[in-house]
């Protein structure tokens, strides 16, 4: 009984391997495209920085779990989590548009901008995630 269940752990460890690297491949292109120094803030302390790479983490993982869920191959779990990377991208583009001095505030401990990045991060993440279920 067990050994049936456990037939599936190839497949599970190569998704969740695939997962992280997409994961990781994500935080690397997120803090170059971010003015500010996320893991620097971090460890300094800022907790509006780390409440917003927090909730852009969630918001990029949403889709991958999504796509990994809906995915037909490996090959198509990547190709969904490079979109899911655009899309996140996208929204922090698009917030540091809207937002004047976004790393500068989040930086100077500002929670009224970190926390809209964070939420637009995850709501773009939910509504990503959604799309790529149908």
């Amino acid at each position: 009984m067990i050994l049936a269940s456990l037939q599936g752990l190839p497949a599970f460890l190569l998704y969740f391997f695939v997962g992280v690297v997409l994961l990781a491949a994500y935080t690397a292109v997120y803090t170059r495209l971010t003015s500010h120094d996320e893991l620097g803030l971090i460890e300094q302390g800022n907790a509006p920085a780390a409440t917003a790479f927090g909730l852009s983490m969630l918001g990029f993982a949403l889709p991958l779990g999504s796509a990994a869920a809906h995915s037909v191959s490996i090959v198509d779990l990547i190709v969904w989590g490079i979109v899911a990377l655009a899309v996140q991208s996208g929204a922090y583009l698009v917030a540091r548009w809207r937002l004047s001095n976004l790393s500068d505030r989040i930086a100077n401990g500002d929670w009224a901008a970190a926390l809209s990045l964070g939420f637009l991060s995850l709501t773009c993440g939910i509504l990503n995630a959604v799309s790529m279920s149908t």
